[in-house]
């Protein structure tokens, strides 16, 4: 079994997972881990076969060094999880479109209700103007 097997195998922590095949989940990096990774690669020597072994056992590429120390130098690094923020109009924004799809659904039920109404009323007409028809041919019927 390969690495890349193993890691499609294998969750976060190590625990099994169904093994089905689908999209696998991205991983996102606590500001902590972060640092933590970044001073242990930076206290191996250059060059060495630590830093590599270091990097295969998180599973991690040097592009991830990379972007992190950039993080670090421009002092973002403690502000990032790894998804990005969401400001005050996207939360709102979001909060629009839950309260717009909910307004949408309820219009749909509201707008089929007269329908309902109108068949209903059809119906009971219907139904009156027969009892009626044999009211009448009793009425006559009789006398």
């Amino acid at each position: 079994m390969t690495l890349a097997d193993q890691a499609a195998m294998t969750g976060h922590d190590d625990q099994v997972t169904s093994g089905r095949p689908g999209r696998p989940k991205r991983r996102t990096f606590t500001a902590a881990f972060k640092a933590r990774i970044l001073a242990e690669y930076d206290a191996l020597p250059d060059g060495s076969q630590q830093r590599g072994e270091l990097m295969r056992r998180e599973r991690l590429y040097h592009s991830h060094i990379e972007h992190w120390r950039q993080q670090q130098e421009n002092g973002t690094l403690s502000a990032t999880s790894g998804k990005p923020a969401e400001s005050a109009g996207d939360e709102e924004l979001a909060r629009l479109r839950a309260e717009n799809k909910k307004l949408k659904a309820r219009n749909e039920k509201l707008s089929s209700e007269p329908g309902k109404t109108r068949t209903a009323l059809d119906i009971a007409g219907k139904a009156f103007a027969l009892l009626e028809d044999i009211s009448r041919s009793a009425d006559s019927g009789g006398n």
